[in-house]
Protein backbone atom coordinates (compact mmCIF):
# COMPACT_ATOMS: atom_id res chain seq x y z
CA UNK A 1 0.00 0.00 0.00
CA UNK A 2 1.63 3.37 -0.80
CA UNK A 3 1.05 5.79 1.24
CA UNK A 4 0.82 9.53 -0.37
CA UNK A 5 1.29 12.75 1.54
CA UNK A 6 -1.06 16.10 0.49
CA UNK A 7 0.71 18.83 0.77
CA UNK A 8 -0.94 21.15 3.35
CA UNK A 9 -3.12 24.11 1.78
CA UNK A 10 -1.25 26.58 3.68
CA UNK A 11 1.85 25.67 1.56
CA UNK A 12 -0.23 25.76 -1.61
CA UNK A 13 0.74 28.34 -4.16
CA UNK A 14 -2.92 29.51 -3.29
CA UNK A 15 -2.23 28.83 0.09
CA UNK A 16 1.12 31.50 0.07
CA UNK A 17 -0.46 33.81 -1.97
CA UNK A 18 -3.57 34.14 1.14
CA UNK A 19 -0.64 34.20 3.29
CA UNK A 20 1.46 37.25 1.61
CA UNK A 21 -1.82 39.26 1.41
CA UNK A 22 -2.91 38.86 4.86
CA UNK A 23 0.25 39.89 6.40
CA UNK A 24 0.81 42.33 3.65
CA UNK A 25 -2.54 43.68 4.91
CA UNK A 26 -1.65 43.67 8.52
CA UNK A 27 1.91 45.17 7.69
CA UNK A 28 0.47 47.96 5.74
CA UNK A 29 -1.93 49.17 8.46
CA UNK A 30 0.52 48.69 11.06
CA UNK A 31 2.91 51.36 8.80
CA UNK A 32 -0.13 53.67 8.25
CA UNK A 33 -0.74 53.66 12.06
CA UNK A 34 2.72 53.72 13.23
CA UNK A 35 3.44 56.84 10.49
CA UNK A 36 0.59 58.95 12.27
CA UNK A 37 2.32 58.39 15.95
CA UNK A 38 5.62 59.02 14.62
CA UNK A 39 4.24 62.45 12.92
CA UNK A 40 3.08 63.22 16.86
CA UNK A 41 6.74 64.45 17.77
CA UNK A 42 6.15 67.52 16.11
CA UNK A 43 3.32 68.37 18.65
CA UNK A 44 6.35 68.76 21.25
CA UNK A 45 8.10 66.20 23.88
CA UNK A 46 5.27 66.34 26.20
CA UNK A 47 2.26 65.31 23.52
CA UNK A 48 5.23 62.72 21.89
CA UNK A 49 5.60 61.16 25.72
CA UNK A 50 2.20 61.23 26.69
CA UNK A 51 1.27 59.20 23.71
CA UNK A 52 3.83 56.44 24.18
CA UNK A 53 3.37 56.35 27.48
CA UNK A 54 -0.39 55.78 26.06
CA UNK A 55 0.87 52.79 24.15
CA UNK A 56 2.56 51.09 27.01
CA UNK A 57 -0.28 50.86 29.25
CA UNK A 58 -2.57 49.19 26.07
CA UNK A 59 -4.48 46.60 26.94
CA UNK A 60 -4.69 47.58 30.40
CA UNK A 61 -6.01 46.56 33.18
CA UNK A 62 -6.79 43.33 31.35
CA UNK A 63 -3.13 43.18 30.55
CA UNK A 64 -0.17 43.69 32.93
CA UNK A 65 2.71 46.25 32.13
CA UNK A 66 3.42 46.22 28.34
CA UNK A 67 2.08 43.08 27.27
CA UNK A 68 -0.01 44.29 25.09
CA UNK A 69 2.60 46.00 23.16
CA UNK A 70 4.92 42.83 23.00
CA UNK A 71 2.21 40.94 21.54
CA UNK A 72 2.08 43.30 18.83
CA UNK A 73 5.13 43.70 18.79
CA UNK A 74 5.83 39.65 18.53
CA UNK A 75 2.69 39.64 16.16
CA UNK A 76 4.13 42.26 13.67
CA UNK A 77 7.49 40.05 13.12
CA UNK A 78 5.93 36.78 12.70
CA UNK A 79 3.91 38.47 10.05
CA UNK A 80 7.22 40.18 8.35
CA UNK A 81 8.66 36.35 8.99
CA UNK A 82 5.74 34.89 7.05
CA UNK A 83 5.50 37.33 4.22
CA UNK A 84 8.98 37.01 3.61
CA UNK A 85 8.79 33.31 3.53
CA UNK A 86 5.72 32.78 1.55
CA UNK A 87 7.05 35.27 -1.15
CA UNK A 88 10.46 33.40 -1.01
CA UNK A 89 8.73 29.83 -1.94
CA UNK A 90 6.63 31.16 -4.38
CA UNK A 91 9.35 32.88 -5.80
CA UNK A 92 11.93 29.63 -5.83
CA UNK A 93 8.64 27.31 -7.18
CA UNK A 94 8.33 29.82 -10.35
CA UNK A 95 12.17 29.48 -10.84
CA UNK A 96 12.06 25.68 -10.65
CA UNK A 97 8.85 25.88 -13.09
CA UNK A 98 11.05 27.43 -15.82
CA UNK A 99 14.59 25.67 -15.32
CA UNK A 100 15.72 26.27 -18.64
CA UNK A 101 16.05 30.22 -19.80
CA UNK A 102 15.10 31.64 -23.15
CA UNK A 103 17.93 32.76 -24.92
CA UNK A 104 16.13 35.53 -26.85
CA UNK A 105 13.83 36.95 -23.75
CA UNK A 106 14.23 40.74 -22.89
CA UNK A 107 14.54 41.60 -19.77
CA UNK A 108 10.83 42.76 -18.30
CA UNK A 109 9.84 44.96 -15.78
CA UNK A 110 8.40 42.62 -13.29
CA UNK A 111 12.37 40.96 -12.88
CA UNK A 112 13.58 44.33 -11.52
CA UNK A 113 10.56 44.51 -9.22
CA UNK A 114 10.81 40.60 -8.05
CA UNK A 115 14.52 41.96 -7.09
CA UNK A 116 13.24 44.88 -5.60
CA UNK A 117 11.15 42.49 -3.39
CA UNK A 118 13.29 39.74 -2.51
CA UNK A 119 16.16 41.85 -1.44
CA UNK A 120 13.91 44.29 -0.15
CA UNK A 121 12.29 41.84 2.12
CA UNK A 122 15.88 40.94 3.44
CA UNK A 123 16.82 44.47 4.05
CA UNK A 124 13.38 45.10 5.83
CA UNK A 125 13.45 42.05 8.31
CA UNK A 126 17.14 43.18 9.55
CA UNK A 127 15.88 46.84 9.63
CA UNK A 128 12.90 45.65 12.02
CA UNK A 129 15.24 43.85 14.68
CA UNK A 130 17.33 47.04 14.13
CA UNK A 131 14.80 49.15 15.31
CA UNK A 132 13.77 46.83 18.13
CA UNK A 133 17.38 46.88 19.74
CA UNK A 134 17.19 50.63 18.77
CA UNK A 135 13.82 52.32 19.89
CA UNK A 136 12.11 49.45 21.78
CA UNK A 137 14.00 48.19 23.99
CA UNK A 138 16.94 50.63 23.84
CA UNK A 139 20.03 48.95 23.79
CA UNK A 140 21.64 50.71 20.49
CA UNK A 141 20.15 53.93 21.80
CA UNK A 142 22.27 56.77 23.18
CA UNK A 143 19.44 57.64 25.69
CA UNK A 144 17.78 54.31 25.90
CA UNK A 145 15.46 55.59 28.67
CA UNK A 146 11.99 54.00 28.02
CA UNK A 147 10.40 56.83 29.91
CA UNK A 148 11.91 59.63 27.50
CA UNK A 149 10.63 58.51 23.85
CA UNK A 150 11.39 61.98 22.84
CA UNK A 151 14.80 62.34 23.81
CA UNK A 152 15.65 58.65 22.39
CA UNK A 153 14.19 59.88 18.72
CA UNK A 154 16.21 63.20 18.97
CA UNK A 155 19.39 61.36 20.62
CA UNK A 156 18.86 58.47 17.50
CA UNK A 157 18.72 60.95 14.58
CA UNK A 158 21.61 63.22 15.89
CA UNK A 159 23.78 65.49 12.86
CA UNK A 160 26.89 63.00 14.67
CA UNK A 161 24.84 59.61 14.32
CA UNK A 162 24.30 60.41 10.29
CA UNK A 163 25.00 56.52 9.53
CA UNK A 164 21.37 56.07 11.65
CA UNK A 165 19.57 58.78 9.62
CA UNK A 166 21.07 56.58 6.06
CA UNK A 167 20.38 53.43 7.21
CA UNK A 168 16.92 54.74 8.24
CA UNK A 169 16.45 56.27 5.09
CA UNK A 170 17.50 53.15 3.09
CA UNK A 171 15.24 50.61 4.48
CA UNK A 172 12.47 53.17 4.47
CA UNK A 173 13.12 54.04 0.91
CA UNK A 174 13.44 50.20 0.39
CA UNK A 175 9.99 49.52 1.93
CA UNK A 176 8.59 52.16 -0.35
CA UNK A 177 9.78 50.66 -3.68
CA UNK A 178 8.19 47.40 -1.61
CA UNK A 179 4.87 49.20 -1.60
CA UNK A 180 4.61 49.96 -4.80
CA UNK A 181 5.55 47.04 -6.68
CA UNK A 182 2.70 45.21 -3.49
CA UNK A 183 -0.32 47.85 -4.32
CA UNK A 184 0.03 48.01 -8.00
CA UNK A 185 0.13 44.18 -7.58
CA UNK A 186 -2.68 43.93 -5.41
CA UNK A 187 -4.84 46.36 -7.47
CA UNK A 188 -4.00 44.35 -10.67
CA UNK A 189 -5.23 41.60 -8.81
CA UNK A 190 -8.84 42.91 -8.02
CA UNK A 191 -9.30 43.87 -11.39
CA UNK A 192 -7.41 46.63 -13.19
CA UNK A 193 -5.85 44.91 -15.94
CA UNK A 194 -6.38 46.86 -18.88
CA UNK A 195 -4.08 49.43 -20.36
CA UNK A 196 -5.96 52.16 -18.40
CA UNK A 197 -6.51 50.41 -15.60
CA UNK A 198 -3.11 49.67 -14.55
CA UNK A 199 -2.08 53.16 -15.52
CA UNK A 200 -4.53 53.98 -12.58
CA UNK A 201 -2.91 51.50 -10.65
CA UNK A 202 0.32 52.46 -11.16
CA UNK A 203 -0.33 56.23 -10.18
CA UNK A 204 -2.63 55.05 -7.09
CA UNK A 205 0.33 52.57 -5.75
CA UNK A 206 3.66 55.02 -6.75
CA UNK A 207 1.63 58.34 -4.76
CA UNK A 208 0.77 56.06 -1.38
CA UNK A 209 4.44 54.31 -1.45
CA UNK A 210 5.92 58.15 -1.52
CA UNK A 211 3.84 59.91 1.05
CA UNK A 212 4.09 56.81 3.14
CA UNK A 213 8.10 57.40 2.69
CA UNK A 214 7.61 61.10 3.12
CA UNK A 215 5.79 60.66 6.25
CA UNK A 216 8.35 58.53 7.59
CA UNK A 217 11.70 60.02 6.79
CA UNK A 218 10.18 63.76 7.89
CA UNK A 219 11.14 63.10 11.39
CA UNK A 220 14.75 61.72 11.35
CA UNK A 221 15.32 64.84 8.75
CA UNK A 222 13.82 66.96 10.98
CA UNK A 223 16.24 66.16 13.89
CA UNK A 224 18.75 66.14 11.83
CA UNK A 225 18.28 69.65 10.69
CA UNK A 226 17.41 71.17 14.03
CA UNK A 227 13.69 71.82 13.41
CA UNK A 228 13.15 69.12 16.10
CA UNK A 229 15.60 68.90 19.14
Amino acid sequence: MVVTRTRSPIRSNVGLKAVMAVTGIVLVLFLIAHMLGNLKIFTGAVSFNHYAEWLRELGAPLLPGVWALWILRIGLVVAVVAHIWAATTLAVRARAARPVRYAHRSKVQGSYAARTMRWGGVIILLFVIYHILDLTTGTLNPVGDPTRPYANVVADFAPERWYVTLFYTLAIVTIGFHLRHGVFSALRSLGQQTPRGERRARAVALVFAVALCAGYLVVPFAVLTGLVS
